[in-house]
């Protein structure tokens, strides 16, 4: 019942959030200025259309010499506008590999509107050398490799609608035992049903349905900018979960809810998953698009129970209110993107207190390669006392590390990180980034997470005294995507990462020996089956969403 009235109370307070919307269903459709439309994605009808082309404008016969060019006057189709930050961009639902085969090249299929498949394959090569994850210093060569599949049915039995995706990960070649971050063999990751009816809240502005969607079953998705949610496309293996879900509106409307109830899906190695029952994550969260030309507003709300299955484990209670504005400023290509998040609640006996806010700045050049510089900086609280009855480590729920470091080192938790990125497409199959991080313990008392501890537990990264000091490191990245085929990209990326006094420290006390840095290099091969001529996105947009 407690769980109950959280969640209704979270309702509440989110459809406060968004009912202003109301006071401007009357208003007349407006035409978007030329950099929204050149950004603007296509209104979908529905939730299965996301990540789809934007609607085609009418080609325009040439101007001759002695005509004159007449403004085009176009009309936007969709109040979403896609956040420019780095690597925060949710996958879309289903997911970019799927293709509904009546928007196939294979004319068989041309009737089949009703009917969403999708296979893809990908293999990922890693040298990683004196890596600081584990707890020994050496140098691993593993080869991991996923499959995916998924089937979906829509329109035809309208309202209900289902979805069946699979995957396969394993990883070969390591130095090091089997876990849950390579090994998934043979499972599910989602199985559900829907209830979809698409005309329930009538129409925005732009003509775009406003549906409502009841979904139920066992689910993998991401929200705001996946770092509390988010399936972790990085890692081999992904995040799901079993219970239900319920959202108002789509992403291309003025304004969208939505809300969940789930038990995590425990990755199992040797047996089929099955979902936590010991641990409930909820959460809703708000999205506000109406002057999305400037500014999207995204207030959420998230929490985790967990009960102490008899004094097995600890009990646990955490609430996480935040918020995340992002856009472009007006009449410029200087985009922003900001997020502040507060937990409190109860953790193991201990009051709950821990916060985090991010800062991303980017600037966009015009030039035909669009290259973006950006800077940006997060805090991310950690406990500042062990012997105090507060708990001010941040709880960073259920989402991927990947933006923090592209080795995997850094997670959501006691950590100061700035970082410069820039980002380029020289060619219409070629994208490049990489960027330069530094890190700090938010608290020299409190742990660093990954440091010796993936794979087996290890108390040697986290010192109460405070005396082996708050410096991590810094990182040297870079990263080249390539479009090999129509089916085909490649991904080759590197990663030096140079210790700092607090990795040095631990690792002497942990191991008795201590690097000076460590690297860590990767080549992807991704295919897929099913090629889409209706899709087409930037390769800058399909190599950060995919995260490789």
């Amino acid at each position: 019942m407690k769980l109950i009235w959280f969640f209704l109370h979270i309702t509440v307070l989110s459809t406060i959030a968004v009912n202003p919307a109301k006071a401007f269903s009357d208003s007349k459709s407006q035409l978007a200025p030329p950099s929204m439309l050149q950004v603007a994605q296509a209104g979908a009808d529905d939730s299965f259309t996301r990540g789809i082309k934007p609607r085609e404008q009418p080609s325009q016969p040439p101007v001759t010499q002695h005509e004159v060019a007449k403004p085009e006057v176009l009309h936007k189709t969709t109040y979403f506008q896609r956040a420019r930050s780095y690597g925060t961009h949710p996958e879309s639902d289903p997911p970019r590999y799927v293709r509904n085969l009546a928007k196939t090249e294979i004319n068989a299929f041309k009737d089949l509107d009703w009917l969403d498949v999708g296979l893809d394959y990908r293999v990922r090569y890693e040298l990683r050398d004196n890596d600081i994850r584990r707890n020994s210093l050496l140098t691993d060569h593993p080869v991991l490799l996923r499959t995916r599949a998924y089937v979906g049915i829509r329109n035809i039995v309208d309202p209900f609608r289902m979805a069946v995706e699979f995957e396969d990960a394993r990883g070969y070649n390591s130095e090091f035992p089997r876990d849950n971050r390579d090994w998934n063999p043979f499972e599910l990751l989602q199985t559900y049903g829907e209830l979809y009816f698409k005309n329930a809240l009538g129409q925005d502005d732009l003509g775009n349905h406003r549906p409502i969607r009841i979904r139920g079953g066992r689910m993998a998705w991401e929200a705001v900018d996946r770092r509390l949610l988010g399936i972790n496309q990085w890692r081999n293996t992904t995040n799901n979960f079993e219970g239900f879900r319920l959202t108002f509106g789509q992403e291309a409307n003025d304004w969208e809810f939505d809300a969940w109830g789930m038990q995590p899906v425990i990755r199992n190695i040797h047996e089929f998953d099955g979902r936590n029952k010991s641990q409930w994550f909820y959460g809703a969260v708000g999205h506000w698009r109406k002057w999305s030309d400037v500014i999207t507003i995204q207030p959420y709300f998230m929490g985790l129970k967990q009960d102490d299955r008899d004094g097995r484990q600890a009990e646990r209670d955490i609430y996480a209110p935040a918020g995340r504005v992002y856009g472009v400023l007006p009449d410029t290509n200087i985009d922003y993107d900001f997020g502040a998040i507060y937990q409190f609640g109860q953790d193991n006996g201990l009051k709950k207190s821990a916060w985090s806010y991010l800062l991303e700045v980017g600037y966009t050049v015009k030039h035909v390669w669009k290259p973006r510089l950006s800077a940006f900086y997060s805090f991310v609280s950690g406990d500042r006392n062990p012997n105090d009855n507060i708990d001010n480590r941040f709880e960073r729920f259920f989402g991927f590390a990947r933006p923090w470091s592209p080795d995997d080192y850094l997670v959501m938790e006691n950590v100061k990180a700035p970082k410069l990125v820039f980002e380029f497409s020289p060619h219409k199959d070629v994208t490049i980034d990489g960027g330069y991080s530094w890190f700090w313990l938010a608290s020299d008392k409190d742990r660093m997470n990954n440091l010796m501890s993936v794979s087996t537990p290890n108390a040697f990264n986290r010192d109460v005294t405070g005396e082996s000091g708050d410096f991590i490191g810094q990182s040297i990245n870079a990263r080249i995507n390539y479009k090999l085929a129509p089916l085909v990209d490649t991904t080759l990326g590197y990663s030096h990462f140079m210790n700092g006094e607090f990795v040095k420290n631990r690792q002497l006390a942990g191991l008795g020996e201590a690097e000076g840095s460590s690297n860590f290099s990767t080549l992807k091969y991704l295919s897929g089956l099913l090629n889409n001529s209706n899709q087409s996105h930037s390769r800058r947009k399909v190599c950060e969403q995919l995260n490789f």
